[in-house]
């Protein structure tokens, strides 16, 4: 009997263009579609949360298949781990009901954009935050982000890409949080935009930079025009942090790696 599986997944994106499958170019989906496929001994189409673009990364991560294989479902992240590169992991694995779709049935998701705000730059951040040297208030950022919280039209801060039938969407809430040299933004949403999460983690830099005051926000937002807010900031320091769902796969994604919950 086929089953429909919901897999938890975290990956480091530095090597792949993207999660979406490529005609000829490593992607994060290729990579595992091919190990489930080798597992179960047919073509499996693996459907993802979202589409990360090159070079970003993922904590947490929720994609779909079926199959009527006979490897236990509570086995795959074992059995298929060995056929993944050490880039990728798949770390829980769940049944899930017949219409569950890993992005359709989607409620919300949160990313996080990390800074390494220092003069010098550390090696070890090297595509996995963004090196910006000069001084950050995070304070101005903390009051940008706050005008971004709401149901908004973001065309002013997505990239021309995929095509969508609405703009708007609903962000939950706009976190800045710097511990040392490292600050982290963390953005929870209904949906993104193409490259929205960049661009609004751009914007706020530029807040901080004083090319842009915080109240201006809501102005740029309305005015729907991309060239007027802060640039689209480097997919390295960009991670999918968490993604909701009802049932099962929601309790799946949402507990704790024994290393997160220290």
């Amino acid at each position: 009997m086929e089953r429909n599986i919901a897999l938890r997944l975290r990956y480091v994106g530095t090597r792949y263009h993207g999660w979406q499958v490529q005609k000829d170019m490593p992607t994060v989906c290729g990579t595992v579609q091919k190990a489930l496929s080798s597992l179960c001994g047919h073509p499996v189409h693996v459907t993802g949360c979202g589409r990360t673009d090159a070079g970003v990364h993922a904590l947490r991560y929720c994609a779909s298949f079926r199959t009527g294989c006979s490897v236990p479902t509570e086995r795959f992240p074992l059995a298929v781990n060995p056929l993944l590169p050490p880039d990728i992991s798949v770390m829980d694995a769940c049944e899930v009901p017949e219409d569950f779709n890993a992005v359709l049935s989607c409620e919300k998701k949160e990313y996080v954009y990390r800074i390494f705000n220092s003069r010098l730059r550390d090696p070890f951040f090297a595509d996995r935050a963004c090196f910006y040297p000069a001084p950050l208030d995070e304070g101005v950022m903390k009051r940008a982000a706050e005008e971004f919280v709401g149901t908004h039209d973001f065309a002013a801060v997505r990239s021309v890409g995929t095509e969508t039938r609405t703009t708007v969407r609903t962000v939950y809430w706009y976190e800045v949080e710097r511990e040392g040299d490292l600050i982290t933004l963390r953005v929870c949403a209904d949906g993104f935009l193409y490259n929205m999460a960049r661009a609004m983690a751009g914007t706020l830099v530029y807040a901080s930079e004083g090319k842009l005051r915080p109240e201006d926000i809501p102005a740029l937002l309305a005015g729907r025009d991309r060239r007027m807010t802060g640039p689209t900031m480097p997919p390295g320091g960009l991670y999918m942090n968490r993604v909701w769902y009802p049932g099962t796969a929601g309790a799946m994604m949402a507990a704790d790696l024994p290393w997160e919950s220290e």
